[in-house]
């Protein structure tokens, strides 16, 4: 085994689909990793898509390294503002992106734990497999993430993020 394959598996086994946990999106999408990456990790991309229209993103703030922020601030219709913050874990350039509420910058822990995000590109053909995980305490929490609209409300940030792209 190699060391990228090695690699690879130990990623695998640290995302393992939890279906009472987890809620998971995963499509094959024809942009290339390097634009899915960008659109995930630079702020200025990030406000273009990240929440499903008609709602917005006001600001968005992210330091690209383990115990870095990820912060967005999401504008409802209405103008109504929802700030959320977290702590990355992990990075790994046009491959992983991982952070979580559970911790805020720093590490430090937060008040109000809601969910871990595990975002995958993986090269395919001329586009990317993607995968977006978010990944529960209990299945009380996951259940109320997939009643919030995950797959409808992710599936079209998606769409977004592939339109936004494409027009790059």
């Amino acid at each position: 085994m190699t060391d990228t394959t090695a690699a690879a598996t130990a990623l695998d086994a640290d995302t393992a689909f939890d279906p009472a946990l987890d809620l998971v999106l995963e499509r094959v999408i024809d942009v290339p990793p390097a634009l899915v990456w960008a659109a995930w990790t630079q702020p200025e991309h990030l406000v273009h898509w990240f929440a499903p229209a008609p709602w917005g993103v006001a600001r968005a703030e992210i330091d690209l390294r383990p115990g870095g922020i990820f912060s967005t601030v999401m504008r409802s219709p209405e103008g109504e503002e929802f700030p959320g913050t977290g702590c990355i874990l992990e990075v790994i350039p046009e491959r992983r992106f991982v952070w979580t509420d559970a911790l805020l910058p720093g590490y430090r822990p937060s008040a109000e734990p809601f969910f871990t995000g595990v975002v995958t590109i993986e090269p395919e053909g001329e586009g990317t497999r993607y995968r977006a995980m978010a990944r529960h305490r209990d299945e009380e929490g996951c259940n109320r993430h997939a009643e919030m609209g995950f797959h409808d409300g992710w599936g079209a940030a998606l769409d977004q993020l592939v339109a936004y792209a494409k027009a790059l």
